[in-house]
């Protein structure tokens, strides 16, 4: 036998070997939609829980900024409430009151005295 026989005879081998295998196109195609649309759903089913976990994020933001507002007028009143509250009680009981109307009156620059 020569070498082109023998190439011969494994290419035949190898061709009837394919011919066993058997794909059934069909099946595959339906698999592979199967698996498309699934994973579709899945792809929809996530997008839809980021969205939701935006929106959270979005509300608790929105939450904690009113709070801090909300915290800041608390020290301020509590601030007031403390020191400052008893010092204008004690203002008003020794009869100091809030000024209302300033008046600003303009001196020359020469008619004051100079220190030498």
């Amino acid at each position: 036998m020569t070498t082109a026989t023998l190439n011969y005879k494994s290419i035949q081998y190898k061709i009837s070997l394919t011919r066993l295998i058997k794909i059934n196109w069909k099946r595959v195609y339906i698999a592979a939609l199967a698996c498309s649309l699934m994973l579709l759903v899945l792809y929809i089913f996530r997008v839809n829980e980021l969205t939701q976990g935006a929106f959270l994020i979005k509300n608790y933001t929105k939450k904690i900024y009113a709070i801090s507002q909300e915290n800041k007028i608390l020290e301020s009143d509590f601030a007031e409430s403390g020191l400052l509250g008893q010092v204008q009680e004690r203002a008003s009981q020794l009869g100091f009151k809030k000024t209302t109307q300033v008046t600003y009156i303009q001196m020359l620059q020469n008619s004051l005295a100079e220190a030498k």
